[in-house]
């Protein structure tokens, strides 16, 4: 097969395939192309300037590469400046092809997001390939009856496994899948199969993507391929030679350069020809510094069929809502996040923020479309530990405790972690955990929750363990068996909201909705801790005060007690009328249908 190298400023390129003797490829203009057989692993060398950081002897990644091989004796630190030679360990491109386009398949039902990491998902099931693409596909017809639309994996383009990186947000090469969760030798195509399989069960399949920087890291870091190619017209570099680092990683990929777009898109349509649907852009902006380049992205998307999520922020700039330059992606709403966990522990003043949020943010976006609403992702408390820790628990991660946020909205109901708790404090818990899953299955927009929260997954106040490949980051399926009645709450919660119709509607409520406290109009005042609100068929009160509150019932109807966070089940056993007053209990959220 074909390889083609961008390096307009190499002097000369040469190409190492297996064992065969070092051969010399051939210019044409800025690309360096030759050939290589199928199946066969290789690596390049550049010659060129040194201020512009060619080493050669550094081999070389071909960034466009479809596979990525590791040897047995590779090391980070083997391609980090001042090491020597590092060709005999220096990871090696596969030329193999990619697979025949399958077809993307949009969900029927409404969208209900789970993130989830492909390893940890299933490393804690007993079999052979746990932790895999193929073993993952056993999942997700409990994943369908849970109520899940859309299943997001994080990074699975290929990392360099010899990194302290469990996540995967250190991305090798953009355009290869992550060879290290796949049980044969194809990853692509397992994932492809993955895919498909979750087709079959009505499920999208989004992926995180990473193209706001690499592995490489910064001056320091080892030389994989972007570095040793053309350093400047990949990464922004600031006038004295040292990176840009507004991803907190290192560098920064340049999103004006041509260079870097075509990596980029070329990736985007590899992944999509499996039959990706979705595609969550990690600090995604670091892409907005070029928003023409955005806009192409949309345009893109809009002709493959695909949907696109941004996390529209990074170290420099917050884009959250209509700062976005392109209204077509959907975003991560992290105003959803920290309003809806502070109201949940009670914190005061943020009424008005719930009104907000729960109608998917009219004061931030054009659309409910756009909102991804979510109170937990991988970084950060999982949504138990959201109600059992007031501080992180970190040392683990090997900074002293010093990384991750320090501010993570939690309340741990009265006892910090697991050890010893009372009953007492337990129950409080499952009620809290309750009403979050209440609060984000009755909000307007896409909701967005982190695997294994349905029943009360704990990493035990780790909020950052981006390096924890161990039973810290994977998913416990023993407390599934002990947090059953939880599970069926979260299905029945998201039942509920897939019933009806008013949480599909593309447009604002409106006039639809009408906001209540306990009697009259919302309080809004900063000691407020409670609001009511009325859809059709639907009447909520949630208390968020240490008390119990009477509601007064406000809206006309033959209203009856449906769902009662303060009940282990959640859900009345049998619904019973309610009268024009209703007493909602300490920390609960009340729910009236009507026929």
């Amino acid at each position: 097969m074909e390889i083609r190298i961008y390096s307009p400023h190499a002097e000369r390129m040469t190409l190492l395939v297996d064992g065969d003797a070092e051969t010399d490829l051939r210019r044409e203009r800025d690309h360096w192309v030759g050939e290589v057989r199928d199946g066969a692993e290789y690596g390049v060398r550049a010659v060129g300037p040194e201020w512009r950081r060619f080493d050669p002897d550094r081999l070389l990644i071909d960034p466009r590469a479809t596979e990525v091989a590791f040897s047995p004796q590779h090391t980070r630190a083997a391609s980090r400046p001042g090491a020597a030679n590092n060709i005999g360990s220096a990871p090696r491109a596969v030329a193999r092809s990619w697979p025949a386009p399958r077809p993307q398949r949009p969900t029927s039902r409404p969208l209900v997001v789970d993130e989830l990491h492909v390893r940890g998902m299933t490393r804690r099931r007993d079999r052979p390939d746990a932790g895999t693409y193929r073993a993952l596909a056993d999942e997700l017809q409990r994943l369908a009856e849970l109520g899940v639309s859309v299943v997001e994996l994080l990074p699975v383009h290929q990392f360099d496994p010899g990194e302290d990186n469990y996540w995967g947000y250190m991305p090798l090469v953009f355009g290869a899948v992550h060879r290290q969760y796949a049980a044969t030798a194809d990853a692509a195509t397992e994932l492809a199969d993955l895919v498909t399989a979750a087709h079959e069960h009505d499920i999208e399949v989004w992926i995180d993507v990473v193209f706001n920087h690499s592995t490489e890291e910064d001056e320091h870091g080892p030389t994989y391929n972007l570095r040793g190619l053309d350093d400047r017209d990949y990464y922004v570099v600031n006038d004295d030679g040292s990176y840009v680092n507004e991803a907190g990683t290192g560098n920064i990929i340049d999103a004006s350069s041509p260079a870097a777009q075509r990596l980029i898109m070329e990736a985007l349509d590899r992944f999509a020809d499996l039959g990706i649907d979705g595609f969550r852009f990690d600090l995604a902006s670091v892409l907005a510094r070029d928003p023409t380049f955005v806009r192409s992205i949309g345009d893109w998307a809009e002709r493959r069929g695909v949907r696109l999520i941004a996390e529209p922020w990074d170290i420099a700039r917050y884009m959250v809502g209509r700062s976005w330059p392109d209204r077509r992606w959907m975003q991560w709403n992290d105003r959803f996040r920290d309003d809806m966990r502070g109201f949940l522990r009670g914190e005061p003043g943020l009424v008005p923020a719930v009104i907000q949020r729960v109608q998917a943010s009219p004061d931030l976006f054009d659309s409910p479309a756009t909102t991804v609403n979510f109170l937990t992702a991988h970084d950060g408390f999982t949504m138990y530990d959201l109600v059992a820790y007031d501080r992180k628990h970190n040392d683990a991660n090997g900074w002293n405790g010093a990384d991750g946020p320090d501010e993570n909205r939690s309340w741990n109901c009265g006892w910090e972690g697991d050890v010893g708790v009372p009953e007492s404090v337990m129950s409080l818990r499952r009620r809290q955990l309750r009403n979050a899953w209440t609060l984000l299955a009755l909000s307007h927009g896409t909701p967005m929750f982190v695997a294994g929260d349905e029943f009360a997954r704990t990493q035990h106040g780790n909020n950052n363990p981006y390096r924890l490949d161990d039973e810290t980051s994977w998913v416990d399926w023993q407390r599934r068996d002990d947090w059953g009645e939880l599970e069926e709450f979260a299905r029945r919660m998201l039942a509920f909201r897939a019933e009806r119709e008013v949480f599909a509607e593309t447009s604002w409520w409106s006039d639809e909705i009408e906001w209540f406290g306990t009697e009259g109009g919302p309080d809004l005042e900063h000691h407020s801790r409670s609001v009511a609100w009325h859809l059709p068929g639907l009447y909520v009160m949630a208390n968020m005060w240490w008390e119990p509150l009477d509601f007064a019932v406000q809206a006309p109807g033959r209203w009856q007690r449906t769902i009662d966070t303060t009940l282990e089940s959640g859900f009345a056993p049998t619904p019973t009328p309610a009268g024009t007053s209703v007493t909602v209990g300490a920390r609960s959220i009340v729910v009236l249908t009507s026929p």
